[in-house]
């Protein structure tokens, strides 16, 4: 199957897009990638390979590893543009996060979010986690006029993780952590008709990260073929639940 996953050109977490599409292509599926411009090679933030503050707070060594594997990969360097898609050649769609400045160029694309809308309606299997949840609390759904979450069920990253980070590293890096002047918790909620219900924020959670063999302090939310989790800790869980997606609408 053919799943679709849009990146900025730069700034892009290096779990959420590296470790789905490690799985996704490990289970014999198709990624294929989308920029603004087509044939743009895009790049991950870079801090979270070297280090967010001194060497800590970055990616874990796998997706790393995943990441400079995925930098070979040929789908990787032939990038199609946002404008080109026709949304109907997907059989699914994955919106990954990050939260560098680069990252607006992705969460604000009107184009980007119109083809989303499109896809929506589709009704195919759809994931989005951490700030990849912007990208569809601000598409409509055609249908309605609103925005396409407003009668599901979802997480996003919550207002504590982003706030934790943010304060923990503001007296060296600024606003790297805060996309937004809003919190993403805060945007995502008011996307949905019913906040208090609608949203799941999960457990507390700051440290542990689920991995390929321990989802213990992962998180996902499943509401019939839309997917989301909180973040990169959320990734491997994520993508495996993602597979079931996809597996479900061919059986």
């Amino acid at each position: 199957m053919r799943v679709l996953m849009p990146v900025p050109d730069r700034d892009f977490d290096v779990t959420e897009v590296a470790v789905p599409w490690r799985i996704l292509t490990d289970a014999g599926h198709e990624v294929v990638f989308a920029t603004e411009h087509a044939g743009t090679v895009p790049q991950a933030d870079p801090r979270l390979l070297t280090g967010v503050l001194f060497g800590q707070l970055g990616a874990e060594d796998e997706p790393k590893q995943f990441y400079r594997q995925l930098t070979e990969a040929p789908e990787f360097r032939a990038t199609m543009a946002w404008s080109d898609l026709d949304v109907a050649e997907f059989d699914g769609l994955l919106l990954p996060g990050g939260h560098a400045p680069g990252m607006r160029q992705y969460l604000g694309s009107a184009v980007l979010q119109e083809k989303i809308g499109r896809f929506w309606g589709l009704e195919r299997p759809l994931g989005a986690i951490c700030h990849g949840v912007l990208v569809l609390a601000r598409a409509q759904n055609p249908a309605t006029g609103r925005s396409v979450l407003a009668d599901r069920r979802t997480t996003c990253l919550p207002k504590y993780m982003e706030r934790s980070a943010y304060f923990l590293t503001a007296w060296r890096l600024g606003r790297y952590y805060r996309t937004y002047p809003a919190y993403v918790e805060d945007e995502v909620r008011a996307a949905l008709t019913e906040p208090g219900i609608q949203f799941q924020r999960g457990p507390t959670e700051l440290v542990r990260r689920g991995t390929a063999t321990d989802d213990g302090a992962a998180f996902t939310v499943s509401d019939g073929n839309y997917l989301s989790a909180r973040w990169p800790g959320d990734a491997y869980l994520f993508a495996h639940r993602y597979l079931d997606l996809l597996a479900a609408t061919t059986s």
